[in-house]
């Protein structure tokens, strides 16, 4: 059987840390920025993180 390969979007998309957390960029930071509040936007800079089944699926498809 030959090798899996890895996702090439979920590798540029996720982060998997020393730790073994994945960790993903927030979204809505790309137009209308002048309709949200600074606050809002300002929230929206930091990660986040995945948790159960998610990360799990996750780690599957980027380590192939």
């Amino acid at each position: 059987m030959p090798k899996l390969k890895s996702h090439s979007g979920a590798k540029k998309r996720f982060k998997i840390n020393s730790n073994g957390k994945v960790k993903m960029a927030k979204t809505d930071r790309g137009h209308f920025l002048t309709e949200k509040r600074p606050s809002r936007k300002r929230k929206l800079r930091k990660g986040a993180y995945l948790s159960g089944k998610q990360a799990k699926n996750i780690k599957k498809m980027v380590q192939g």
